[in-house]
C-alpha cells in the first residue's frame, strides 16, 4: 500500500510520523492554516515567522525528543517546542 502524503499549498509532510512540516511559503505568526493529511483534518496556528522551506512543528515536541521529518529522526530538540513554532537549528541539535 503506497503511503500517504500530505502537500497543500502551504505545508508538506511527507511520513506520518513526522512531527513537523515543511513550509511552501513564508507564513506569519498567528496565521491558521488547515490542511488535511492521512485521512484527517489538520490545523495549525503559526506561533512565529517562518520562512520558506523551514519546519514547523505539527504538535508539541518535549526537550530532548526526536525530530521527525520523512520518518527519520533528524534531530533533537534543544528545548521545548511548541505546535505551531518554527523548528530550526535555534531549538535543534544534530546527534553529537
Amino acid at each position: 500500500m503506497k503511503e500517504k502524503k500530505s502537500v497543500s499549498k502551504i505545508l508538506m509532510v511527507m511520513h506520518k510520523d513526522d512531527n513537523v512540516a515543511v513550509c511552501l511559503r513564508a507564513l506569519n505568526p498567528g496565521e491558521t492554516i488547515s490542511f488535511q493529511y492521512a485521512d484527517a483534518n489538520m490545523q495549525l496556528k503559526t506561533m512565529d515567522p517562518i520562512p520558506l522551506g523551514h519546519k514547523v512543528a505539527l504538535k508539541d515536541i518535549q526537550l530532548g525528543k526526536s525530530i521527525i521529518k520523512y520518518g527519520e529522526i533528524i534531530g533533537k530538540a534543544t528545548k521545548e517546542i511548541t505546535k505551531g513554532q518554527h523548528v530550526h537549528t535555534h531549538n535543534v541539535t544534530d546527534f553529537s
